[in-house]
């Protein structure tokens, strides 16, 4: 298996991105609410888009948003009132036939590191849909725990926090391991 490269994602990204966004299997596990603005989401101050790829070939997208400065309150009090510090994470592979190869633990450990090292995060949520127990249950292997159930636009979801390890703690590493440029 070929390792992930992470890079930042730039406007010629916006046709691939709005592709995946349209994807059957990208909306069965990432509901079916408006389609991301990605000329907007790429150049907001308050969040990092991550173009995953293998062999240079884009498979996937991670987001890094500081949900606290995030303008639309999306996050709301999904785990009580937000605060520096929390951060919020979408992730999802693109390309079907990179599904279950390990590229999104490479990217999720990419995304919990960039939160928690370049960010200082706190607290790093995620909100998976809650019909979507492969992924719960991945967040969970990858140390993020129950907040529980809360409704997202027209998505029911399913709201999992990962805070940061205190001195003396280890934290739980994601398993896998990217490269980013």
């Amino acid at each position: 298996m070929s390792d992930v490269v992470l890079r930042l994602a730039a406007a010629s990204d916006v046709p691939i991105l709005e592709r995946w966004d349209r994807a059957e299997h990208v909306i069965a596990v990432s509901g079916d609410d408006e389609p991301w603005d990605w000329p907007r989401e790429i150049d907001v101050p308050w969040q990092e888009v991550w173009i995953g790829e293998v062999d240079d070939l884009p498979i996937g997208v991670v987001v890094v948003l500081d949900a606290a400065a995030e303008p639309s309150n999306y996050w709301g009090d999904a785990c009580g009132p937000l605060s520096p510090g929390t951060f919020a994470i979408d992730i999802w592979i693109g390309e079907p036939e990179a599904i279950g190869r390990g590229y999104g633990t490479a990217m999720m450990k990419h995304a919990i590191d960039r939160a928690f090292d370049a960010h200082d995060a706190h607290t790093i949520v995620i909100d998976p849909l809650a019909t979507n127990t492969r992924a719960i249950d991945f967040y969970r292997s990858v140390g993020f725990t129950d907040v529980g159930p809360r409704r997202f636009g027209r998505d029911d979801c399913f709201v999992l926090e990962l805070r940061r390890p205190t001195v003396g703690e280890k934290p739980v590493p994601a398993q896998g391991a990217g490269n980013s440029r």
